[in-house]
């Protein structure tokens, strides 16, 4: 996947915080995206959203999405 495949959303709150530390932990590249402007266009009403391919995902899923993409890229380097 690019690394402009997936987009963090993220106006820096705590939850933005964990999804940034959690993408960096399993060095999954990401575009990070913190223009409030642009959220608002793209219909967002809360962050962070992380946007992968086509799909957005809340910060619940996002979570779910991030631990499962990288236990697939730590299995791949063993």
């Amino acid at each position: 996947m690019a690394v402009d495949d997936i987009v963090l959303y993220s106006t820096g709150c705590p939850k933005c915080k964990v999804l940034e530390q959690k993408l960096e932990d399993w060095n999954i590249d990401y575009l990070l995206e913190t223009d409030t402007n642009k959220m608002t266009e793209l219909g967002f009403t809360k962050a962070p959203m992380l946007k992968v391919g086509d799909t957005i995902l809340d910060f619940y899923h996002a979570n779910l999405w991030i631990n499962d993409e990288g236990a697939k890229l730590n299995e791949n380097r063993v």
